[in-house]
């Protein structure tokens, strides 16, 4: 007598779809500033560190987050930036943040 087989079988000729996952999910959205391209980038396929615009943070790899760039044609592939999908949302309801180094005065 044979095992029983408990998972089912899949069809040899259909390759999985890394492509889709690799990519991620492309859209134009419109903000106050303009239109912009924005792609979600899934934990899987997120394989480098970037520093968020929005909280200056960092996203580490497997994180998934969000890329953007203006959808006119001035944008190019140096535009892309890299969000936090949390910050890119909120990113009409927040301010600008000021960069500082470690030893900056807060105030004045």
């Amino acid at each position: 007598m044979s095992p029983r087989r408990n998972r089912p079988k899949r069809p040899a000729a259909e390759p999985p779809r890394e492509e889709h996952v690799r990519r991620g999910i492309d859209g134009v959205q419109q903000y106050q500033d303009g239109e912009w391209m924005v792609r979600s980038i899934f934990g899987g396929a997120a394989t480098k560190t970037y520093l968020c615009p929005g909280c200056m943070q960092q996203i580490r790899p497997g994180v998934a987050h969000v890329v953007a760039w203006p959808a006119d044609e001035r944008g190019d592939a140096g535009d892309r930036r890299h969000w936090h999908s949390g910050c890119w949302k909120a990113r009409d309801r927040r301010g600008p943040s000021v960069e500082r180094s470690r030893n900056a005065p807060r105030y004045g």
